[in-house]
């Protein structure tokens, strides 16, 4: 009797939907607890467990590891993390802002995880949007899907307790400078020489697109 032994295809397949319906049962257990009043509070501090799991799962199914990788991975992580210490302590680029406790531990008033953050969001949409020809396009066409995410996550940040904004609104220099900041970290990917696609990229994206999505007519905003 000849033993079926699957190939490495159907192995990564199998991968591949098991990381989705562990992607879908988060975000899905997520959502459900933080909109119910009662169990907000502990779902909001698991939010940096939860940006740290979607990074594994990132890095899990990136095919790309060479040395042009880590570069990138550290300019996306500095040059988001420096915007946002710039921000918090001038006003500029963003406006005028603080962070609350929700995000964990911090360097300099901002959240850790911010950087790890605008890896995320740089690495999705970059993914995304990798076989455009030309790479000032591709950079503004991710740009532009981030600021339009940002818009959409605003309010749920602001609701949850991420951050607070002076006066309690959010300023049109806040959707300039995300768009600024990430249309460099975009030039930066696509010279970067490193493979760029990912099979739960476009997966993971429209999953975070909805769960901000919903959270907006969930929450007391």
């Amino acid at each position: 009797m000849h033993k079926y032994v699957p190939s490495r295809g159907e192995n990564r397949v199998s991968r591949e939907l098991i990381a989705k319906i562990v992607i879908v049962v988060l975000h899905l257990v997520g959502l459900i607890g933080l909109s119910i009043p009662e169990y907000r509070p502990m779902f909001q501090s698991l939010t940096p467990a939860q940006l740290l799991t979607t990074l594994f799962i990132i890095l899990f199914f990136h095919r790309g590891w060479n040395d042009a990788f880590p570069i990138f991975a550290a300019a996306a992580f500095w040059i988001g993390f420096g915007s946002e210490l710039i921000g918090i302590h001038t006003g500029y680029l963003f406006g005028d802002y603080v962070y609350g406790p929700v995000l964990g531990p911090k360097l300099w008033d901002v959240p850790l995880v911010i950087g790890v953050n605008w890896f995320i969001l740089s690495y999705l949409t970059g993914s995304v949007f990798r076989n455009i020809p030309n790479d000032y396009y591709a950079a503004f066409l991710g740009a532009s899907a981030m600021t339009a995410l940002d818009y959409i996550l605003e309010p749920v940040a602001v609701a949850l307790d991420f951050w607070a904004w002076k006066w309690e609104i959010i300023p049109i220099s806040n959707f300039v400078g995300w768009f600024i900041i990430a249309f460099l970290i975009h030039l930066i990917w696509r010279k970067a020489n490193f493979e760029k696609s990912n099979p739960i990229s476009a997966f993971l994206l429209i999953t975070w697109i909805i769960f901000f999505t919903v959270l907006n007519f969930t929450l007391d905003i």
